[in-house]
């Protein structure tokens, strides 16, 4: 069970991340991170496009082209990106966690959704199976009933077979 006091942390992380990205100013021709370099680490990260590195103190441009930003650019515990408190690793730990727990929680859900929808379905199998059975029971009354009226007719009309080769045996 994923303790409260644990849990709450990341998805705070998680939610700021987000919200940065979405609500972050975004770099202009004008704005330049390697302007920001002698500032604070807020006022880098105030452009979505900057990463900044505690060991230089340098605001650099994110390293779009690969994924993560290389160990000759900043070490990953020193980068900070989205915000200050929170170094680079940290951050990309506890959003891949919560994402890990997003698609088992989705994974769970499809599961009892499904395994629910069986249960339906083998109710309504011996609803179906009952109704079968009944129909069946019905119509071999119904041949039954058909059979004794062919028979009260036969009898009536004198055309009752005690033998079935009698026809034969005539001619």
């Amino acid at each position: 069970m994923i303790q409260t006091r644990t849990f709450l942390p990341f998805t705070f992380v998680f939610f700021v991340f987000c919200f940065v990205i979405v609500f972050g100013q975004t770099t202009s021709p004008e704005t330049n991170c390697t302007i920001k370099t002698n500032t604070t680490c807020e006022e880098c990260l105030m452009i979505v496009s900057c990463l900044w590195c505690i060991s230089s103190q340098k605001c650099i441009d994110y390293p779009v082209k690969s994924i993560l930003p290389s160990h000759g650019v900043c070490p990953l515990s020193e980068a900070r990106w989205g915000v200050c408190w929170m170094n680079f690793q940290t951050l990309i730990i506890s959003i891949s966690v919560i994402a890990g727990v997003i698609i088992i929680a989705i994974f769970v859900c499809c599961f009892c959704c499904c395994k629910c929808e069986n249960i339906g379905s083998k109710r309504s199998d011996e609803r179906t199976e009952r109704q079968t059975h009944l129909r069946k029971f019905r119509q071999e009354e119904r041949k039954a009933e058909m059979r004794q009226r062919h028979e009260e007719m036969r009898l009536k009309y004198g055309l009752k077979k005690d033998n079935p080769y009698s026809k034969f045996e005539n001619s």
